[in-house]
């Protein structure tokens, strides 16, 4: 069904690093959830109303809430697909980004609403009438939430949107909802319990906890997260595959949404290549990482001293004492300066964050183990470099 649907609304709709596919994917999983959510609004309301069902009702709100939430989200992929002006150089595409915070604002303030209707119907106890049209409805709730939510886990894999896939989760989040709320009216029916309001506080605490997950989720891309682990070795794999390229470091990926992101690297050449040849070999990274990444890379060209004896056994040990250290540790731009009475070793360590107390500690350690290698008199200079 969601093959088809793609079919039929999104033209080229297998093109999915194409911008303005993407914002038509969105732009359906919006629509899909729109329509959905307000016919089981208005069945369920219809149906608590008649039963005197908190919970039934509560779940209603639920949808309504979901309902909204769509509206943002086609808000946030029309406003995200805006192009770059003068003012946001980067494009707009944190906008979808805002949709999701909004989204989840909006579902807490439904969750404080609902937690209020609950707690009066356990003070003050009514009957809730169960019958064939309850149950017909409840259930048909779950099956169109399930669908949903198969729906929207693959259109947010395909365009690898976290709103979307939000939405995924929300419509899991609600079978299970409206399963609880089906349990309850049963056992209310068969046992006289006046468990309705109970199961009502604990639909409306579960989407107040949906809603603070929503907030964390999409506030972390906006403060800035690191890069996914997948992405990086993408990165480095493409690095990795130019065999001029000796060595890279320093990587930094900046998100400015969804298919805008821009990323910095150096990479370390032999310093006897052509300069103009490299600066080749460069440009091709740059351009190979857009097309295959859809990231905008800046490559810093670092050349390196390849051929010194004594400077690639000095690297050699350093490399080795670090390794074991921690084998997080690597070395960068590493180069000496040779003296007469000693000879400076200089250089990079990327430091995890759990060590940034353990500087000169390293340091140390690196000269003693070197004077005892009897590797002749080496000074470090430093600098060491938070891992991103």
């Amino acid at each position: 069904m969601t093959g088809l649907l793609l079919r039929i609304f999104v033209k080229n709709s297998h093109n999915v690093t194409d911008p303005r596919v993407r914002a038509a994917i969105g732009r359906l999983s919006g629509v899909l959830g729109l329509v959905s959510n307000i016919l089981l609004f208005v069945m369920k309301l219809v149906v608590g109303l008649l039963s005197g069902s908190v919970s039934i009702v509560a779940d209603a709100m639920n949808n309504l809430s979901d309902s909204a939430s769509s509206v943002v989200t086609l808000i946030g992929f029309k406003l995200a697909g805006k192009p770059a002006d003068r003012h946001h150089p980067y494009g707009h595409a944190r906008y979808e980004y805002l949709s999701g915070l909004a989204v989840a604002v909006l579902i807490l303030v439904i969750g404080v609403e609902l937690v209020k209707t609950s707690v009066k119907k356990i003070l003050v106890p009514t009957p809730v009438v169960l019958s064939l049209p309850v149950a017909v409805v409840l259930v048909h709730s779950m099956l169109l939430k399930l669908w949903l939510c198969l729906c929207n886990r693959k259109l947010g894999k395909a365009i690898d949107s976290a709103a979307v896939l939000a939405v995924s989760t929300d419509s899991r989040n609600d079978v299970i909802t409206t399963g609880a709320v089906l349990a309850a009216s049963v056992l209310e029916a068969v046992t006289q319990w006046r468990i309705d309001g109970f199961m009502g506080l604990g639909v409306a605490l579960f989407i107040l906890y949906s809603g603070i997950r929503l907030i964390k989720e999409t506030t972390s891309p906006l403060l800035g997260e690191a890069a996914s682990p997948q992405l990086r070795q993408d990165i480095a794999r493409l690095v990795e595959s130019e065999p001029r390229v000796l060595g890279y470091h320093d990587l930094m990926v900046h998100d400015y949404g969804p298919g805008q992101r821009f990323a910095s690297l150096h990479v370390e050449m032999d310093q006897r290549e052509d300069p103009l040849l490299c600066h080749e070999i460069i440009d091709d990274l740059e351009r190979l990482c857009l097309e295959k990444h859809n990231v905008h890379m800046v490559i810093h060209y670092d050349p390196v001293a390849v051929g010194d004896q004594e400077l690639e056994q000095a690297r050699s040990c350093v490399c080795q004492l670090l390794l074991q250290m921690d084998p997080r540790l690597t070395v960068h731009d590493f180069r000496m300066v040779k003296g007469t009475g000693h000879s400076n070793l200089i250089f990079d360590v990327t430091l995890p964050r759990d060590m940034q107390d353990k500087q000169l500690h390293i340091k140390h350690q690196l000269e003693s183990a070197l004077s005892a290698q009897g590797q002749g008199t080496y000074y470090t200079v430093i600098t060491f470099d938070p891992e991103i």
